[in-house]
């Protein structure tokens, strides 16, 4: 009976120390970073604005597993990857916009050019 204890407590002592040890996982949070980056969300405000809250938590996150906060450091990673995210989003709908207005400005030279003609 001893011996079962023993090897219990054993098990759980390494469980402990292995949870304890477990390094943050930021690859998530990174990967959504570098991808607004090469979106060009530095180039669009509200984009970059949600750039600078990823960085910036991703950074807290790191500072706060380093001291023991685990749950807090996971929340921020979490509202990190959100927050790059939001910026690849939004750097897309301004590129997406720009495309639009590009085409539209085109149809318009095209009626300009071809006045007699049918353009849709």
């Amino acid at each position: 009976m001893r011996r079962v204890f023993l090897v219990g407590s054993l098990v759980l002592v390494v469980a402990a120390a292995g949870c304890a040890g477990v390094a943050l996982r930021t690859e998530g949070s990174s990967a959504a970073i570098r991808a607004a980056e090469e979106v060009g969300a530095k180039d669009v405000p509200q984009a970059a604005l949600h750039l600078q809250l990823a960085k910036e938590s991703l950074e807290k996150a790191t500072k706060l597993s380093k001291q023991g906060e685990e749950a807090q450091a996971k929340s921020l990673l979490t509202r990190a990857e959100a927050d790059a995210e939001l910026a690849v989003v939004l750097s897309r709908e301004d590129s997406e916009r720009q495309a639009a207005m590009e085409a539209v400005e085109q149809v318009r030279q095209l009626r300009l050019a071809n006045p007699d003609r049918s353009i849709p």
